[in-house]
């Protein structure tokens, strides 16, 4: 019983490492996309997403999704950015956000478009902090908030997002400066709680 025991770890070690022939073929992906080879990017990286490859999940659905070298299919990507968001891939989450938001492939949903984009932006993920910004200031899946629309490009901001500081200053211009001062506070708060539950 205690060797059982001792198997699974090592199994698991295994699977959680990888093996250094499928970093080598998603390193061969990365370079034939980045020097404009599509078609061996994805011939690199859909064995590996088959395989459960977060990052070659989200590659391969960023190709059928820009159409690089191939027709456009969001529906093909929706299946792959799914997959690696369920992963936890912040990239993937934000861009099923603007899947749903924008209704590519499937119907505009702004519920499941703020599902996605606050996963995505309690990672810290700036991009998806101000598209969260902006639902918040259209009421968009959410109710009407200037204040959090405020305090989500405010944190977008402060994580580099220009588009965050443009979704501040847009919902800024609504606000008296005592709400502002508020969702200043806010945004503090949320820091603190490292983007969980704000």
């Amino acid at each position: 019983p205690m060797n059982r025991l001792l198997i699974l770890p090592v199994l698991l070690l295994i699977l959680l490492v990888g093996n250094p022939a499928s970093s080598a073929d998603f390193q061969k992906g990365l370079t034939a996309a980045q020097s404009g080879d599509f078609a061996t990017a994805l011939r690199e990286w859909e064995p590996l997403a088959k395989q459960g490859n977060a990052d070659a999940q989200h590659n391969t659905g960023l190709i059928f999704y820009n159409g690089n070298g191939l027709p456009q299919n969001y529906i093909i990507a929706i299946k792959w950015f799914s997959l690696a968001a369920e992963q936890g891939d912040f990239r993937a989450q934000n861009l099923l956000g603007k899947i749903y938001e924008r209704g590519r492939g499937v119907p505009k949903d702004y519920m499941t478009a703020v599902k996605w984009y606050r996963l995505a932006a309690e990672q810290g993920d700036a991009r998806a902090q101000s598209n969260l910004g902006l639902m918040y200031a259209a009421g968009r899946g959410v109710t009407q908030q200037n204040a959090y629309a405020y305090m989500w490009g405010n944190l977008a901001a402060s994580n580099g997002s220009e588009y965050g500081g443009k979704v501040q200053d847009f919902v800024a211009k609504r606000m008296t400066p005592a709400d502002i001062s508020t969702a200043q506070k806010l945004a503090r708060e949320c820091v603190r709680k490292k983007y969980k539950g704000c």
